[in-house]
């Protein structure tokens, strides 16, 4: 028997619909598998729904092919909804429809006019990418948002989004000079403020723009009294419909009205918008409290020293900062050190072009603050005052990454949003949130809160577990408080995400009449429902059977969720924690998280779209309803992953896609034949040393040009690297073995160091060991190297998870006997060492044993300073391997501070990935996408050539000399440069 929760079949009618618009000039990507489908089925919300395809246009002329063919008799039963970067907290772009999705084509910023200060983009720009166009010029498009580095301009649009700084800078729309759209009768309208006579004019014309301005006019003309009565003076106005600003004294624009209509309107392709000075003054003041409850009740007083804006932090948040990798970027700039029991946060941002101005705004702040600190008042623990733009970006990128981070918390109830933008007058903030706590907590819930106490907004999320029905039936009641709640306050239950699944809200705020008219307004439009239907309200009519608005109540991702079994819910926890914030679609080719996305613009190939696959692999496997053609999906889904490991830290909920990756391949290939690669891949340190016996003879066989031909077709593999020449000669430290070391005295082990060889350093750049070697003599040690074993990596990434069990637990024993007698371990490359803290950990719990490999910047950091004939002048440029700064964040300050050390200067910059990542790019299949991603960030990186470019790792120096043509050196063969005159070398 069907269950409502069963994905959709692939409907005849949406078969012959994808297949005209193949046929009629649709430039744009048409998918239609289930895996395509799975990823659009969520957002940022709670809700999962299935649509039937995907249509990716790449032009307005796209769009308009989309809805044309749709008009035809025999497709009028599909609906439609368009997506932008699927950031949205209310299922606001989800449907059974078709998805119409911007973002991967439509990106580009169309006009520029830096005079006037406007610019005209497509839908699918992200907000971040567009900043980053306008500073050269000196502007800014000002409406902010936590999710900006993935949020586009067209969902920013559709849901009227605002954020910090609105106090000022006000919503979205009210930056929009003008809109370009495409209708349901496949006309496109181009938006501006008319007069009314010019409304007047297109009224009396043919077409839905005609019959919306028609009803516009009327709707506005009768019911003005009522309209403004209903539509509170909020600085975050009510939405959905803006029937407030769509007729004024001074215009008539129905662009105000499709801004905030959650694409039930029509399809946003461009737009056009005004833009900012960016401030010539920027101060932060990060103000700690004792209480939550006194950082609230400051708001009022904050917001009369007239700053740009004023945001707060709970302590559940500022916890879960503690624990993640952000806060080591902001624990200075917050006073941690001299303030550990902060439980509240507030973040004054005073900006402005008159720099006197906003620093005497400051010192009068700062002065007030004194006064209260020294007297007691106010729960005010201390400040900070951070002037330079770097530190205010690293703080904001903490309080920006607070929604994530509470996907974090410990358990199975997790912090979620459906009550997280209320909005209520700045005045009685704090009384309300007292009500909404005490509601919360008669529940027994825990929960997170911060917002924008300048506006009212305080985005609070109750922690609840969805695949609980028990606890499901709580979303019901919540909303109905909350809502009551609300409008007890004078606010509402949507301040500043858009309705979405929450529109059955909408007649208690709007009032029968005024809703009414947003019916007339909708129908003008939308009369047959098609455009995301239920969103907002349903078109007026007079039929017996009306269409239903969406419920709080689902499709609840929840319920497909509750269909896995505990024991694979336990197994597979992480895929089941993502909370689809979306970070992983990050545009910045610069941050480490998600390569492959950033390659490719495929949302199955991001952390998210894969746990989102494996979801609903674990789902079908519980279920008993396994389908093959789709696990195969998944496969290539996880295939595409680099297992850079970026996504186990920079990811807020911290899924880390390649330990279940691996997990997957592990069953999956105990029923399918494994690729003769992944035997390649798995077994390099078992056939390396052998290879490495034999240097030249192995080279001249694996590297010769018609061995370069028929690898890739016989093996999969493709530019395989040369082995190192003879390693009896490069300089290699002593092998000793555990009992031999066992036989040095006490004061002999003191003075020992033992390098753990990895087999890509051993056997392909045996120098970079021996240069680690005569590093460590030269600082006055004894090196040596225990008998080469493998350390199971490759393995483990290639789903030999039994294999690689039986490795970890030989290798954990000599090393655990080695430490034991006090002789420190020191790794080369980041990856393979950091194996023995992560994967061993995870794999073998307490059969691993006691034991540290430290990275080489760790070891070095641990000795004494040494005089040094470098002067500071020496400057290095450092791009750290992606794992090392996912498993070690500290790794890029720890490398600085060695440097230092020894008296030269490092650069750290950010940076992406190289693109190689292990056997990655080695491998035919992903060879285009490891080039790519290497064009992205590294290529212009390393040919900057101010400074000499080092790299950690193994894997990115070989990317680096097979497609930048140099040799970057690790940083210890820099040192050890430096200590020449006293080395063995």
């Amino acid at each position: 028997m069907k269950t409502p929760l069963e994905p959709l079949p692939e409907s005849d009618v949406t078969n012959r619909y994808l297949d005209q618009l193949r046929l009629t000039g649709f430039e744009g990507d048409i998918e239609s598998s289930l895996s395509s489908r799975l990823v659009m089925a969520t957002d940022n919300s709670i809700y999962q729904q299935l649509p039937v395809a995907v249509l990716f246009p790449k032009s307005t002329e796209d769009v308009q092919c989309i809805v044309r063919i749709a008009n035809r008799p025999q497709y009028r039963s599909l609906t439609f909804a368009p997506r932008g970067g699927g950031t949205g907290t209310n299922g606001q772009s989800l449907t059974s429809g078709v998805v119409v999705d911007l973002s991967r084509h439509m990106t580009a910023v169309l006009e520029l006019d830096v005079k006037r200060r406007r610019v005209r983009v497509q839908a699918g720009l992200v907000k971040d990418t567009l900043n980053d166009v306008l500073r050269p010029h000196g502007l800014f498009f000002s409406p902010d948002l936590s999710t900006s580095n993935r949020a586009v301009i067209g969902g920013m649009i559709s849901t009227d989004a605002s954020g910090q700084g609105s106090l000022r800078y006000g919503k979205t729309s009210d930056h929009v000079l003008g809109l370009r759209c495409v209708l349901m009768d496949a006309e496109v309208l181009d938006t501006r403020p008319m007069t009314l006579n010019e409304a007047v004019a297109v009224a009396s014309g043919d077409g839905i723009a005609a019959r919306a301005t028609e009803q516009l006019l009327q709707t506005v003309t009768e019911h003005a009294t009522e309209i403004d009565a209903r539509f509170p003076d909020l600085n975050r106005f009510l939405t959905g419909y803006d029937l407030k600003h769509a007729l004024t004294e001074e215009a008539v624009d129905l662009g105000r009205l499709i801004c905030g209509s959650e694409g039930t309107l029509g399809f946003i392709t461009e737009a056009w918008l005004d833009l900012d000075e960016i401030p010539k003054s920027r101060t932060l003041v990060n103000i700690n409290y004792d209480s939550f409850n006194g950082a609230l009740r400051a708001a009022p007083e904050l917001l009369r020293a007239e700053a740009l804006s004023v945001e707060t932090v709970d302590s559940t948040v500022l916890k879960l900062a503690r624990a993640d990798v952000v806060w080591n970027d902001v624990s200075e700039d917050i006073d941690d050190a001299v303030n550990p029991d902060i439980l509240g946060l507030n973040l004054v941002e005073f900006a402005g072009q008159d720099v006197t101005r906003e620093q005497a705004k400051v010192s009068a702040l700062c002065a007030a603050l004194d006064k209260q600190i020294q007297a007691g008042q106010s729960g005010v623990l201390g400040y900070r005052v951070c002037t330079d733009l770097d530190s205010i970006q690293r703080v904001y990128g903490m309080r920006k990454k607070s929604v994530g981070l509470l996907g974090n918390l410990a358990g199975t109830a997790r912090p979620i949003p459906f009550v997280e933008d209320t909005c209520v007058p700045p005045e009685h903030l704090a009384d309300y949130i007292a009500e909404f706590r005490a509601l919360l907590d008669s529940k027994g819930l825990k929960y997170g809160m911060f917002g924008h106490v300048d506006c009212g907004v305080l985005h609070v999320r109750p922690a609840l577990d969805l695949i609980d029905p028990v606890q499901q039936t709580l979303l019901r009641e919540i909303s109905d408080a909350v809502a009551v709640l609300t409008e007890k306050y004078g606010g509402l239950l949507w301040g500043e995400h858009g309705r979405g699944h929450r529109s059955e809200y909408g007649p208690m705020y709007f009032g029968e009449t005024v809703f009414a008219e947003l019916r007339k307004i909708k129908a003008a439009f939308d009369p047959h429902n098609r455009l995301n239907p239920g969103k907002i309200c349903t078109p007026w009519s007079d039929e017996d059977e009306q269409p239903t608005l969406v419920s709080v109540d689902g499709p609840l991702r929840g319920e497909w969720d509750r269909q896995i079994s505990p024991v694979s819910r336990s197994a597979f926890e992480g895929p089941l924690n993502c909370n689809g914030n979306g970070l992983c679609f990050n545009y910045d080719t610069a941050s480490p998280m998600c390569p492959t996305y950033k390659a490719t613009s495929d949302r199955r190939h991001s952390p998210k779209g894969r746990a989102t696959l494996l979801r609903e692999w674990l789902r079908r496997q519980s279920t008993g309803d396994s389908d093959a053609d789709f696990e195969s999906q998944v496969a290539e889904a996880l295939r595409g992953c680099l297992a850079c490991k970026a996504c186990s830290s920079a990811c807020p909920v911290k899924v880390d896609i390649p330990r279940y990756r691996s997990e997957f391949f592990h069953q999956y290939y105990q029923r399918k034949r494994r690729p003769l690669k992944d035997y390649l891949v798995a077994g390099v340190e078992y056939y390396g040393p052998w290879m490495a016996k034999f240097p030249r003879v192995m080279n001249a066989l694996m590297l010769n040009p018609i061995s370069r031909r028929m690898m890739p077709k016989l093996s999969g593999m493709t530019d395989l690297p040369r082995l190192s020449g003879d390693t009896e000669t490069v300089g290699l430290p002593p092998v000793m073995t555990v009992r031999a070391l066992e036989k040095l005295s006490a004061g002999q082990r003191e003075n020992t160091v033992c390098i753990v060889a990895d087999a890509f350093t051993l056997f392909y750049e045996a120098a970079v060991v021996a240069d680690l070697g005569r590093l460590v003599s030269a600082m006055g040690k004894s090196p040596v190297m225990l008998p080469f074993q493998a350390n199971g990596k490759p393995m483990h990434v290639k789903g030999f998870l039994k294999a690689f069990e039986r490795v970890a637990l030989t290798s954990s024993e000599t090393l655990r006997q080695t430490a034991a007698l006090s002789i420190p371990l020191v790794g080369v490359d980041p990856a393979m060492t950091l194996c023995f803290r992560d994967e061993y950990v995870k794999t073998l719990g307490n059969r691993r044993g006691e034991f540290e490999v430290l990275l080489p910047q760790e070891w070095l950091l641990s000795q004494p300073k040494m005089e040094s004939p470098a002067s500071q002048e020496t400057a290095f440029t450092l791009l750290a391997h992606c794992t090392e700064r996912a498993l070690q964040p500290e790794a890029n300050a720890q490398w600085q501070a060695v440097f230092a050390h020894f008296g030269l200067t490092l650069a750290t910059p950010s940076s992406g990935c190289c693109g190689m990542s292990g056997s990655y790019g080695h491998e035919t299949a992903h060879l285009a996408t490891s080039r790519h991603i290497y064009s992205q960030d590294w290529a212009a990186k390393v040919s900057a050539g101010q400074h000499e470019v080092l790299a950690t790792g193994y894997s990115c120096r070989s990317q680096v000399k097979r497609l930048g043509q140099q040799s970057l050196r690790h940083p210890v063969q820099v040192l050890l440069e430096v200590f020449h005159p006293l080395s063995k070398r």
